[in-house]
């Protein structure tokens, strides 16, 4: 090791030391809060499932860009930094919907345990509209939250036909439009709900543990995919690391630029039928 090589280790962990006390320093200046303002409807998607707005999604797509245009230069200079920046607002949507895609699994998870919580509240003496609210505040996740915001539009004289409705279409899963279906059923037509959510409760963990060990059954081969995948990637990392420029020069000749785009083709290909198969 050279001096200059030492030098160098030296200065990078002052840096990185004085980044950190630089963001400790940050926290809770106005410059803070204002990214917390851009990036809380991000944060609201996975915590209640709502969709940001036409604004904040644009500031989620600056502030993406942004970013990105930052870590481009960093890496590799002005050329990536600019391509790196226009993938700034389909980040955010991909963002966006990621959350909201786990706010919905943990839908349909908490569907069983909403169904038992109603049916309980149910036996215990309760309406339709009080087994709501009872149950709102038993079931965590977001099919509580779900519930606590059926029951405040209840409590606020809403309809219970456009209130489970709008819990049915919120919801989106086969799980919700049974428990609901179940509900109004009953209003028309009598009969022991209790019990039905009950067996509704029982059916749904029964198909949760089937998916589940579906899901454990083909793990070792999803992840395999998901390597194959990623290794292309890896090694263009590697090399560019191990010696900086040789990707704009491979790109910078039109048939090692073609294979490379044909390549990126077959790589999404691939990634869309193996989210079509698992």
């Amino acid at each position: 090791m050279t001096v200059a090589t030492a030098l160098a280790f030296c200065a990078a962990a002052v840096g990185t030391l004085g980044a950190w006390d630089l963001l400790a320093a940050a926290e809770g200046t106005r410059a803070s809060a204002a990214l917390a303002r851009v990036v809380e409807p991000l944060a609201r998607a996975g915590r209640e499932g709502r969709e940001p707005t036409v604004p904040e999604r644009r500031r989620l797509a600056l502030l993406a860009a942004g970013a990105l245009l930052v870590a481009g230069w960093l890496f590799g200079g002005a050329v990536p930094a600019v391509l790196a920046a226009t993938t700034g607002p389909a980040l955010a949507v991909a963002l966006v919907r990621a959350r909201s895609r786990r706010y919905a699994a943990g839908l349909r998870r908490g569907a069983p345990e909403a169904a038992r919580a109603l049916a309980d509240a149910l036996a215990s003496g309760h309406s339709v509209r009080g087994a709501i609210a009872a149950a709102a505040g038993g079931v965590p996740g977001p099919a509580g939250n779900e519930l606590g915001r059926a029951a405040r539009a209840l409590a606020l004289g809403e309809p219970s036909a456009e209130v489970l409705e709008r819990l049915r279409r919120r919801a989106s899963g086969p799980a919700w439009d049974t428990l609901v279906a179940a509900i109004l059923l009953q209003r028309d037509a009598g009969g022991d709900l209790a019990a039905l959510l009950r067996g509704l409760a029982e059916s749904l963990e029964a198909a949760a543990r089937v998916e589940a060990d579906a899901r454990a059954a083909t793990a070792q081969a999803r992840f395999t995919a998901r390597l194959v995948l990623g290794l292309p990637l890896a090694a263009a990392a590697l090399t560019e690391l191990a010696a900086p420029g040789f990707a704009a020069s491979v790109l910078a000749q039109p048939l090692p630029a073609a294979l490379v785009a044909a390549a990126a083709v077959l790589q999404l290909l691939a990634i869309a039928a193996i989210r079509r198969l698992a």
